[in-house]
């Protein structure tokens, strides 16, 4: 169906003049308003006024102005329908075959730090969403445009056939309803942020695509990457990649686990993750030293692993980490140096984060078969809970400082979890295990000789007291769990038995 006249009203006016031009060059007539019939004004472009369409003013301050039956009869009629064309003829209404809309910036809006709710009110647009739903509703007749990425295959169509093809309408509308969908996803999110509700009847949330990626956990899996508009800054959807490979799906997922720990500490501190659990996480006085220890702490893991530090990555600690085999170095920066010699490894991927930016409290979503599940983020620290010491001995202050170590990082380690420490380092995880003990053990055995002296750090509590058991046996001193079983005064004793210094927190960290 060939294209006669257009309607173009944008807020995102990138390719506007340009594709405007093409379109009058085609003998299209273009209707629009506001700021864009200026713009197209000010660029030679031969616009008709909607005012002029109408036969109405713009009032209410440009709130009211294409709502009008003008402009959509032009856009809803069905042109195979005669009680439609008969309509229109009765009215001196003229079919509009081309729509070109895109709304107000109401997340930009909202993205500034002092927006007022005035402001982002007037910024939710009305007439806009109209005219996109319309017009996508008939794609069968009509063609709408939201994205300027998709103006060169719509100059293409119409100066191949001086039409667009139905395929090409049939995606454009179903791009359309998605860009409504997200743009009152955003406002729906908005306004229930201000009301307070955590968990609505209905949840609507809107993602944007980042990337596509290769494949997902395994190579028959598809996959992408999407990013929340307006999400933490801390966050791997930010992260800016200076060297390596395109991320994978994995990869993201074990960066994402990477940064999550790595902001547990003020303090140089490196983690290393593998399979979205940490295989050596170290502290020190310097990053060199902090990376040393979580090399250490299990030098097998560690190969091909993603490497999470807080600090600019140095000349020194970059020749300790070009000496392995590592899959990402996520860090604040890097130093000249330190890119030169990491460079050379061509696949190693390096990204740099901003640190500083500040924390946002945000829902995790997990998919479930037909389903979706929905809590709060786990932003609960050591800080935050009780410290109560439940055995005879307390825990010297060198045990204090391992077990706050320790309990920064058993809150990462999948359930059930167990983590030796002992001098600003891991040095046994036993993760994501059947039973508690069972996971004591995998850490105990990995530290072997380590496991003398250092603490251990529990992620929920002990249902009995076989893992202090286990742990008195292997040398350790000092335990941090959350406490709240039944049995806990058998774990008391036991402790008591060995010596062994224990502290409740009252807080557990399940992570499935």
């Amino acid at each position: 169906m060939a294209v006669k006249r257009a309607l173009i009203s944008v807020s995102n006016k990138e390719g506007i003049i340009p594709f405007a031009k093409q379109l009058a060059e085609l003998g299209i007539d273009i209707i629009s308003t506001g700021g864009t019939k200026r713009a197209l004004e000010d660029a030679g472009v031969p616009v008709i006024s909607i005012s002029d369409v109408t036969g109405f003013p713009e009032i209410l301050d440009g709130r009211v102005k294409t709502l009008h039956p003008a402009i959509h009869g032009g856009i809803l009629a069905v042109r195979s329908d005669e009680r439609h064309q008969a309509a229109l003829k009765e009215h001196g209404i003229r079919p509009i075959d081309l729509v070109v809309v895109n709304l107000y910036p109401f997340q930009q809006t909202i993205a500034k730090p002092d927006v007022t709710l005035a402001e982002a009110i007037e910024n939710i647009d009305i007439g806009g969403p109209t005219m996109v739903r319309a017009a996508a509703k008939n794609y069968a007749d009509v063609a709408i445009v939201v994205d300027p990425a998709d103006y060169p295959i719509v100059i293409e169509e119409l100066k191949m056939t001086g039409s667009i093809q139905a395929k090409t309408r049939q995606q454009l509308a179903a791009k359309a309803f998605r860009h409504t969908a997200a743009y009152d996803a955003m406002i729906a999110e908005y306004l229930t942020n201000l009301t307070g509700e955590n968990y609505p009847e209905t949840l609507t949330v809107t993602y944007t695509k980042k990337q596509s990626l290769r494949y997902g956990e395994n190579p028959h899996q598809s996959a992408a990457f999407y990013a929340k508009p307006l999400g933490a800054a801390f966050s791997i959807a930010n992260a800016t990649q200076l060297h390596g490979k395109e991320l994978s799906y994995n990869n993201i997922n074990d960066a994402n686990a990477a940064i999550n720990l790595i902001r547990e500490f003020q303090e140089p501190a490196v983690a290393a993750i593998k399979h979205m659990n940490p295989c050596g996480v170290g502290v020190g006085a310097t990053l060199l030293e902090a990376f040393t220890k979580a090399y250490e702490a299990d030098p097998v893991s560690i190969f091909g692993g993603i490497i999470a530090v807080n600090r600019e990555v140095d000349k020194e600690t970059a020749e300790r980490m070009h000496d392995i085999f590592l899959e990402i170095v996520i860090a604040p920066s890097f130093s000249d140096e330190a890119l030169a010699i990491l460079t050379k490894k061509k696949n190693i991927r390096l990204l740099t984060l901003d640190f500083t930016a500040p924390d946002v409290k945000e829902n995790m979503l997990v998919s479930v078969n037909g389903g979706l599940l929905v809590q709060e983020a786990d932003t609960f620290t050591l800080e935050d809970a009780e410290w109560n010491v439940v055995t005879k001995r307390e825990p010297t202050e060198a045990e204090r400082e391992q077990l706050r170590f320790a309990w920064k990082v058993v809150k990462h380690v999948k359930s059930n979890a167990i983590v030796l420490a002992k001098n600003g380092m891991t040095v046994g995880v036993g993760a994501g295990q059947m039973n508690r003990v069972g996971a004591a053990k995998i850490a105990i055995e990995q530290a072997g000789e380590q496991a003398v002296g250092a603490v251990l750090a529990s992620d929920a509590f002990f249902p009995m007291d076989d893992t202090v058991e286990a742990a008195a046996k292997a040398g350790i001193t000092a335990i941090i769990q959350p406490g709240g079983s039944i049995r806990d005064a058998d774990s008391i004793r036991k402790a008591d038995e060995y010596g062994i210094a224990m502290v409740f927190t009252g807080v557990r960290h399940f992570k499935h």
